[in-house]
């Protein structure tokens, strides 16, 4: 299945939020229920999941957003006939501004006794009123936004009930195993407190564009429009998950639904109640998957795994511990590194100020590469940086015949061509003017409007040395370091290994 013939399908809204955080310092420290001991599996599956239903539904609720449209004048198509406006004035078939109201429908899990509520965040996104109703259906109080984290699609709220509030139990969701029993609890379709049961299908899922940092739980248990935001607990009624999405061509539940794991959701939920926003640790490295022919160009192991360090910016943290370019990162904290998400997503959950102690692999031009641990002291993650923003190696072009170059025009890289194209006054290179699509080049990833700063590990200072470092390639492949923009947000650093095969 193509990219193109799948739907990732928002549960109930869409659009920014517009709901300011509260102030550090103004909200109590919730009171929460843990149990982070993993599941005894060698219990045999219960003939009924009635007692672990009855147990959880009533820490689940609905919740309801209202949220004003504002639409501004415009002219009915329909209403536009030049005789009929020659008539009857030229503001006949204009429509006057308006506001609308539009209603939202999710779910919630209260995950403290004094009020506190998990949900996703799209369900009160642009909000102006949420309200929450208990499961009993008896009462509906006015909910106050505490604050909501758009990257990992995570609100809290509040409530005041007055009374002690049915909590739920939080498990420790790094426990999960694939084929656990799972309960998805929400208000599908507004029909009223549903319950439906299915198996954790896999573990840290991402790389859909849902949200900035995704390390789903998937499940086939039925999640619809309404369960946004409702609970996925184990079979002892302990909360492991936020719903949050699906995967449809329909629009419709076709087994594959995701949610935010508690402990993801519980780390946002103690930031945004004690400092009003998610601070997010920041390394300093630009990063792309490590391919084989990358591994083989930087002397590693065929075997060798992990990401390849493409950029360290300077003065960061990175920089600090001694990372290189051309460094693979293999593990964060003890954590085995897979692909950039799963790097961008260890790092951003690490405090600020706090210590990493990041495993590398190195290669050397001389001899066998060789691991080292860096220790890094994080900083903050910079507001302007997008989220989870990972770079995957763009796929190899199949031999052609032709020089790894062949069909690349080059031309210096001077001030006006910088000015003119936004390229940062830092980056020193020669300027892609013309790609032919046919090339090698083109197969390997290489644009017009990228800028190459290495061949083969040598600096390109501009124009001409480009061309002279390409006509002494030798070997089956080329390695380049480029530099290019991106669709929203600022252009960064990559490898590329093109094809040089030669016509005979």
């Amino acid at each position: 299945m193509t990219t193109n013939a799948r739907a990732i399908i928002w549960l109930v809204l869409s659009g920014y939020c517009t709901v300011a955080f509260a102030g550090q310092g103004t909200n109590p420290a919730p009171k929460l229920n843990i149990e982070d001991r993993p599941l005894d599996r060698e219990l045999r599956a219960p003939i009924s999941f009635a007692p672990v239903a009855k147990k959880v539904a009533t820490s689940v609720v609905n919740i309801y957003s209202t949220m004003t449209i504002h639409e501004g004048s415009s002219q009915d198509p329909l209403l536009t006939d030049p005789f009929l406006r020659r008539f009857l004035g030229e503001q006949f078939g204009h429509m006057q501004p308006r506001d609308r109201k539009e209603q939202g429908l999710g779910s919630g899990v209260i995950v403290s006794s004094d009020g506190y509520i998990l949900t996703a965040n799209h369900v009160v996104e642009g909000a102006d009123t949420v309200k929450v109703a208990l499961s009993d259906g008896e009462k509906e109080f006015d909910a106050k936004v505490v604050g909501t984290d758009p990257p990992t699609d995570i609100a809290v709220l509040r409530i005041d009930a007055k009374k002690p509030l049915p909590a739920i139990t939080l498990a420790d969701s790094d426990k999960l195993e694939v084929g656990d029993i799972v309960l998805a609890i929400g208000n599908p379709f507004a029909v009223g407190q549903t319950v439906t049961m299915g198996i954790i299908s896999a573990l840290q899922r991402g790389g859909f564009g849902i949200s900035g940092y995704e390390d789903f739980i998937q499940t086939d248990a039925a999640i619809n429009p309404g369960n946004s935001g409702g609970a996925l607990v184990d079979v002892e009624g302990r909360l492991v998950g936020i719903n949050t999405a699906i995967v449809s061509r329909s629009g419709g539940f076709q087994g594959v639904g995701f949610a935010v794991p508690i402990n993801m959701a519980r780390y946002v939920m103690d930031q945004l109640i004690t400092f009003g926003k998610v601070s997010r640790g920041y390394l300093g490295v630009g990063i792309q998957s490590l391919t084989p022919d990358l591994a083989k160009e930087f002397n590693l192991p065929d075997e060798s795994s992990g990401v390849l360090v493409d950029e360290v910016t300077p003065n960061s943290a990175a920089a600090k511990a001694g990372f290189q370019d051309g460094d693979v990162i293999l593990e964060f904290n003890g954590k085995r590194v897979t692909d950039p998400g799963r790097l961008h997503l260890l790092v951003a959950q690490a405090t600020p100020g706090a210590k990493a102690n990041i495993r590398v692999l190195r290669g050397s031009s001389a001899g066998k590469a060789s691991e080292k641990i860096l220790t890094a002291t994080l900083t903050e993650l910079p507001q302007e940086d997008l989220a989870g923003r990972g770079r995957n190696s763009p796929e190899e072009g199949s031999r052609q015949g032709t020089d790894a170059l062949d069909g690349v025009e080059v031309t210096d890289l001077d001030a006006a061509a910088k000015r003119q194209l936004q390229i940062p006054r830092t980056i020193q290179g020669a300027l892609v003017t013309n790609v032919d699509p046919n090339s090698n080049a083109a197969q390997g990833g290489l644009s017009q409007g990228d800028v190459i700063l290495e061949i083969s590990h040598q600096r390109v200072r501009n124009a001409d040395a480009a061309v002279a470092l390409s006509q002494k390639v030798k070997g089956d492949k080329v390695l380049l370091r480029i530099w290019s923009r991106q669709e929203n947000g600022p252009g960064s650093t990559h490898y590329l290994v093109v094809d040089n095969s030669k016509q005979k």
